[in-house]
């Protein structure tokens, strides 16, 4: 990594700041030292101009559409590879050998199960409760059942944590589906992978053999790598805030989970299906996008655009193809839905008015069709999402506590409140 200096005046004041250079990507002005310097904070709501930690695990390049999983790219690895060997990749920093990729799956199938009491747990809730509430608590109750993998400071215990993780977060998200539809619970089999396992787990019942289809255990196996991380994002962030203060590793994944809940993150591909409900059909369509194109209109196009995104979402393409091999696959290749979010794309690559803005297609534009069609309501859309990048969070959380540099979190404020006054006795007010 390469340093330079940037100067910067402030009145009479003149300071020199160090600007590094990563491997890839922007670089970046370092402001460590610029209120003991100048007597000053930086102010950039949202943090868009603003990186919070140096990092090795994902790279994004949000003008060229690219999205990479420790240098590879997320086309090569969702259309090679599998989900393990993704986390594998992310938590290590390289694709494994076959021995080691053997030893990494059985290691998280053998941990699938969780214990005994854990299904008394659920018994708290009440039936309708969302099944993001359930994950929320269960995964950070998790810490009252593994008491041997919460030190932080041992390698051993944050690598069992980690594992412990990845393979339990199906069971629990499971366990939250059969919950909520009233079904009794259905626990995972070692002989299955780990998308096949979860199928059966969610979909499977005592009363008869699940027989998992292979195009839709590999359509979720895709899902989730093309979901695995996406660089520092707001949950991500959430767990590396949660992590800096030496929380447990399960109560900061139960953080970052509370965080990925909130409709502008993790709840966007549900957005996308509503909108596409609501068009309804392709005839409609013209009339939608007008609506979209009135300042004054309060409708908004869902999953089109993107926070880092100004180019075609790479995931969004994998995410399309992915969506009609499981329509065909179930014989819904017809499905009026996937007729609109055709049209639908169509025009924004062709229209002016969504070039110019950028307003490319991304991933939740497919996934919630995908993930219909497959049998999953709405409300479970997030679970997997959590699923999924539970080991980006893992892995971020993992570098962030062996970065020398990182400290707890504590961003400034810009205050515009009162001044100092005095308090006065309640006669006087």
């Amino acid at each position: 990594m390469s340093v330079t200096t940037a100067s910067l005046k402030l009145g009479d004041k003149s300071v020199e700041l160090p600007v590094k250079t990563g491997t890839i990507g922007p670089a970046v002005v370092d402001i460590g030292k610029l209120y003991s310097q100048t007597g000053v904070f930086t102010y950039d709501p949202g943090f868009s101009s603003t990186a919070s930690t140096e990092s090795k695990i994902t790279y994004i390049d949000g003008d060229e559409g690219i999205l990479l999983y420790r240098g590879y790219p997320i086309e090569q690895l969702a259309e090679r590879g599998d989900f393990l060997e993704s986390c594998y990749l992310l938590l290590y920093g390289e694709l494994p050998t076959a021995a080691q990729k053997a030893d990494f799956d059985y290691l998280v199938t053998r941990h699938t199960m969780v214990h005994d009491q854990m299904s008394r747990f659920f018994n708290g809730f009440r039936r309708d409760a969302h099944p993001m509430s359930i994950m929320v608590a269960c995964v950070g109750a998790l810490a009252a059942f593994y008491h041997d993998s919460i030190d932080i400071n041992d390698p051993r215990q944050r690598e069992i944590a980690s594992v412990r993780m990845i393979a339990k977060m199906p069971t629990l998200a499971a366990m939250a589906f059969k919950y909520s539809i009233g079904q009794p619970f259905v626990y995972p089999k070692n002989d299955l992978a780990y998308a096949a396992n979860f199928l059966r787990m969610c979909f499977g019942v005592p009363a008869e053999d699940y027989k998992v289809n292979p195009v839709l255990a590999h359509a979720l196996d895709r899902i989730f790598i093309l979901h695995a991380d996406h660089e520092q994002n707001a949950s991500t962030s959430t767990v590396r805030l949660a992590g800096s203060s030496g929380a447990n590793p399960f109560a900061c994944i139960a953080a970052g989970i509370a965080c990925l809940w909130g409709p502008a993150h993790g709840g966007a591909n549900e957005a996308a299906l509503k909108m596409l409900g609501e068009i309804g059909t392709v005839d409609n369509i013209p009339k939608y996008i007008a609506r979209a194109k009135d300042k004054n209109d309060s409708f908004r196009l869902m999953g089109f655009g993107h926070r880092v995104y100004k180019h075609y979402d790479p995931r969004a393409k994998l995410m399309q193809k992915t969506a009609h091999d499981v329509l065909n696959e179930l014989g819904l290749k017809d499905d009026p839905l996937l007729a609109v979010a055709l049209e639908l794309e169509r025009i924004a690559l062709h229209d002016e008015y969504f070039i110019e803005k950028k307003l490319y297609p991304n991933i939740d534009f497919y996934s919630g069709i995908t993930l219909k069609a497959m049998g999953f309501p709405t409300d479970m859309f997030t679970v997997l999402f959590a699923v999924a990048r539970t080991v980006g969070w893992i892995a971020q959380w993992k570098e962030m506590i062996v970065d020398p540099a990182q400290k707890i979190g504590r961003p400034r404020q810009l205050y515009t409140g009162s001044p100092r006054r005095d308090y006065k006795p309640m006669a006087d007010r």
